[in-house]
């Protein structure tokens, strides 16, 4: 697990309270991570979204 993937997940979970904010981060997460850090954050996102249906809607527009 790189650095970034951690800073990447840390302001996630800091911007979860927007919707736009949160996609908006998860877009610029995805540019600039690693393609197998891509993977590790998509599980967590799906994990982290599992309660929060707003969350998981934002996903579905990306």
């Amino acid at each position: 697990m790189s650095k970034k993937l951690i800073y990447y997940q840390q302001i996630l979970q800091k911007v979860s309270f927007d919707v736009r904010l949160f996609r908006k981060e998860l877009r610029k997460a995805y540019r600039y991570l690693t393609p197998d850090d891509c993977d590790i954050l998509r599980q967590w996102v799906d994990e982290f979204t599992m309660t929060r249906l707003d969350l998981k809607l934002a996903l579905y527009s990306l």
